[in-house]
Parts: C-alpha cells; structure tokens; sequence
C-alpha cells in the first residue's frame, strides 16, 4: 500500500494503489507543520467519497485525519506520512494510518503547537476513540524505525 509517485520536480505526491488485501489504498506524504491537518483533508475527502463512503463516514474520517496529523506535526518529528486502507465492500469501513518520526521536544523544531493556548489542547485522542472501534500505535522493522499511529472506522 505504501505506494508513493515522485512528480517531475522530486517532490513526493500522493497515491492511490490496491492494497493486499483487494482494498483500497491512499498515500500521503505531508509537510510538517500548521498546514498539514488542512491539507490532508482536502486530499482525503475526493477519494473518500470515490469510494462511496455517505457524507456522515466522511466528516468521521475527515476528523479522524486531522486529529492524528495534528498529533503527528505537534509531538513529533518529521516525515509525517498519512496512509488510508479502505474496503471495496462499500461497508465504508477505513483504516487511516499517520506515520510520524518518533517524539520529539520543542526544541527539535519549534513546536509551534506550543505557542496556542491551553484550551485548544487534549481532546483529540477522546475525538479518535469515540469515533474509531480500534486505535493504536506501532513501530516495527518495516517502518525503519518511524511510528504509525491507526485507527479503524469500523462500517457502519
């Protein structure tokens, strides 16, 4: 799934690939920074609603997109990477995953998160769980030392 295009001038784009299960696939690599929430939605929802998801499945996973890229840009280092896996079932069911550089400090890269005030802080992971049946976090020998943080919108 983790297919990813390079355009002309070197800059990494996303994708859309099978994955092995005979599902759907969406890459997306993302700057890090304020702007990556935003971004990562504007690209998620054409290919969400592509895949026949109704408009309330949609603004789930939307939410669900920008909790866990603002996670990825406010407490992490660079790459963050969303990757989305969704049934071609037309259940609606979608895994989105956010692939991030590990923690890091304030100091690693400004953490402009840091700067906003105390009460647009902590609540997207109770967003996360309340929307998704299944969340978690992973490393592995195939991520070459970078985090995924997942959760599955099971169908509705």
């Amino acid at each position: 799934m983790t297919t990813t295009t390079i355009s002309r001038n070197g800059q990494q784009r996303s994708a859309l690939s099978a994955v092995p299960d005979g599902g759907r696939g969406f890459v997306l690599p993302l700057e890090h920074g304020p702007l990556a929430p935003a971004a990562a939605r504007h690209a998620v929802r054409p290919v969400l609603e592509s895949w026949g998801l109704d408009a309330e499945r949609v603004y789930d996973t939307l939410l669900v997109v920008s909790e866990l890229v603002t996670n990825a840009v406010t407490h992490a280092l660079p790459p963050v990477v969303l990757h989305l896996q969704g049934s071609v079932d037309g259940s609606g069911r979608v895994q989105v995953h956010v692939t991030d550089g590990g923690p890091c400090t304030e100091t690693d890269h400004g953490n402009w998160a840091a700067t906003r005030p105390e009460d647009e802080h902590g609540r997207g992971d109770q967003i996360i769980s309340a929307l998704a049946g299944h969340t978690g976090t992973g490393t592995g020998t195939d991520l070459d030392g970078l985090i995924d943080h997942w959760a599955d919108l099971d169908a509705a």
